[in-house]
């Protein structure tokens, strides 16, 4: 029996942060079919199944990885990380159990910080009121959660929000904001083994720890408590604008809705004709010729008549 519930007890993670998930998506694709009339709720939520949404994913992904890479070479070239490895099956099998919780906890803060709240509220004060505010919201969050958060862990999670706010708002969508989400924090735990927000416990395959000063490492909390951290973020904002450049143009651009009187172009054009170049005269009625015509004398007979056969 106490086997059977330490078992439970390991799967609790990942159930309760796809029920999250789950529960945040339906409320609030419900908030925006009864409250806005949305034709669409759940795609209206950030999540179009439009075409290259998975290299939306993807790009994502890449750019989270990337960020956690130039971290843990910095880390292993400033001091170094002791790395264990394990290749039990078993340890396997929790590897793709930890891989899905990432990947429903990154979903459930996609939701919850740029879902129906931040839409609206990007609405009603601009994209930059909404992108600082949810910052400042996300970190405020997380500062609750973690009791022994630095000044550092707060500036973090104010650059992690905002450069995940800009995904949002880049491409209009939550796949590329998802996937960079899920490639900053789960590469660093399943890949390197490091903390993540103080917790080192989410990868049975690879164990990290790193050695070195504390501005880089973090110490026990991570990465997520480093200034090297947040001026990284920050630094990944322009490379973000860069690459997701086609993106926006492609779901930001203004729609041209036609207005107006309708005019008629040939119109206009003699009418401005007329009036430099003065009305245009008739044209004189070409001269006619009518052809004369040469008749027989009275009496005479044209030649091959009967008279003249006989």
């Amino acid at each position: 029996m106490g086997a059977q519930g330490l078992v439970t007890d390991q799967w609790n993670p990942l159930v309760e942060q796809t029920m999250l998930a789950f529960l945040l998506l339906v409320g609030y694709a419900a908030m925006g079919f009864w409250f806005d009339r949305e034709a669409h709720p759940v795609s209206g939520q950030g999540f179009p199944r439009r075409e290259g949404f998975t290299r939306e994913f993807g790009t994502g992904l890449a750019a989270g990885w990337g960020l956690a890479l130039v971290c843990v070479l910095l880390m292993a070239v400033g001091g170094g990380i002791a790395v264990a490895f394990s290749g039990n099956l078993r340890a396997w099998g929790w590897f793709v159990a930890d891989a899905a919780f990432f990947a429903m906890f990154t979903l459930a803060e996609e939701i919850a910080f740029r879902g129906y709240g931040f839409q609206r509220f990007e609405k009603a004060f601009g994209p930059v009121g909404a992108s600082l505010a949810f910052a400042v919201y996300y970190a405020f969050v997380q500062r609750m959660i973690w009791a022994n958060a630095s000044r550092a862990a707060v500036a973090v999670s104010i650059a992690l929000a905002l450069v995940l706010s800009v995904a949002y708002l880049r491409t209009r969508a939550l796949w590329l904001s998802w996937g960079l989400n899920f490639g900053w924090k789960a590469s660093r735990a399943l890949v390197f083994g490091l903390a993540v927000s103080g917790d080192s416990t989410h990868s049975p395959v690879v164990q990290g720890n790193p050695m070195g000063p504390f501005w880089l490492t973090g110490g026990g909390f991570g990465l997520d408590g480093t200034w090297f951290a947040f001026f990284l973020l920050l630094a990944a904002l322009p490379v973000l604008f860069r690459i997701t450049r086609e993106l926006d143009f492609k779901h930001n651009a203004p729609v041209l809705v036609p207005g107006g009187i309708p005019v008629d172009i040939d119109a206009a054009a003699r009418a401005q004709h007329e009036a430099a170049m003065g009305p245009a005269q008739n044209a004189a009625p070409a001269l006619v010729q009518i052809a004369s015509t040469t008749s027989a004398p009275i009496g005479t007979h044209p030649q091959g008549s009967p008279e003249n056969q006989s």
